[in-house]
């Protein structure tokens, strides 16, 4: 059987689990694969290749970083001359024009981490914890101009459980798309995939998390907007609330028995107790700016003084 010219667009970890089903597949030839270029990062701000990059140097891929691959012309040149076969991608954050869309023979399908059509855009596994959904999955849907409103090729379906949060969804779901993807790869070479058109009036959005996300406000939210927050956005952005100005990151919150109005704190039994719109929490794990992490009633241990000068706790 003739091996498919597939070229692989791709940046973060996120992303190799697909590529290792791609270049371990006896009927596929990885021609290209598409990424970042370089970034400096750490405390050195030293240059540093995606990971995507490093798995390719490491298996001998050939690659090409670039920060707009529909600027790349003579690239796009060269790969209509040799009659591409397949695009995959995955987690690459750039578009592709339609002159990119229409090169290869089979099309460009993009791996993506919801149900299609809910949760088109960047951040569907953090959209899934948020709404406290009971399932998500990952489409493989064929390309189109709009962003992941193209035809769905494959879909694989998985429960989200009672404790999941968004590091353990993530890891779960990056290698749901490999497996996905060799199921999708099985279907194209036999010619038996089915393809099935998203319905518009289903469509929901996910749009990019940013840090201030993480910001609660007891006084106003309620039980499940909080916790919500507090699953999708570990480990990044994490929830805080700003305690007398400084920033108070919440690693952890269990209901109390007691009941408190929203916004109202109580610290008399040396535990750190607010009301929300309908349940009353102990935020249990913190980290005050500047501090290390700790229970609540290390936190407040430390506050001792302050609290002796009459000064009162306050969220905002």
């Amino acid at each position: 059987m003739k091996k498919l010219k597939t070229i692989f667009f791709g940046t973060p970890d996120f992303s190799i689990p697909a590529l290792e089903t791609l270049f371990s597949h006896p009927n596929v030839e990885i021609t290209k694969v598409i990424s970042m270029p370089d970034r400096p990062s750490g405390r050195g701000k030293l240059l540093h290749s995606p990971p995507i990059i490093d798995y390719c140097k490491n298996n001998k891929i050939p690659f090409l970083q670039t920060e707009n691959i529909n600027q790349e012309t003579d690239f796009i040149e060269q790969i209509k001359k040799d009659k591409v076969d397949l695009f995959i991608v995955l987690a690459f954050a750039q578009f592709l024009k339609n002159e990119l869309l229409d090169i290869p023979l089979f099309g460009a399908f993009n791996i993506h981490t919801s149900l299609l059509p809910k949760y088109r855009g960047a951040a569907p596994i953090q959209y899934a914890l948020l709404n406290h959904d009971k399932k998500t999955g990952v489409s493989i849907q064929k390309m189109v101009k709009k962003m992941d409103a193209g035809d769905i090729a494959y879909s694989l379906e998985t429960p989200i459980f009672e404790n999941e949060h968004g590091h353990s969804l993530y890891t779960r779901l990056k290698y749901l798309s490999a497996v996905s993807l060799f199921h999708f790869l099985d279907l194209l070479l036999n010619n038996s995939l089915h393809y099935e058109k998203q319905i518009e009036q289903n469509v929901s959005y996910a749009p990019s998390i940013k840090k201030d996300d993480g910001h609660i406000f007891f006084n106003s939210m309620n039980y499940f907007e909080i916790t919500g927050k507090l699953k999708a956005f570990h480990p990044w952005p994490g929830i805080f609330v700003l305690m007398n100005g400084k920033r108070l990151k919440i690693f952890e919150l269990e209901i109390s028995a007691q009941k408190l109005s929203p916004g109202e704190i109580d610290i008399s039994s040396g535990q750190l107790l607010v009301g929300c719109l309908d349940e009353t929490f102990r935020i249990g794990t913190v980290q005050l700016e500047g501090k290390k992490k700790s229970s609540d009633t290390e936190l407040l241990n430390g506050l001792q003084n302050y609290l002796k000068n009459g000064e009162q706790i306050t969220f905002s």
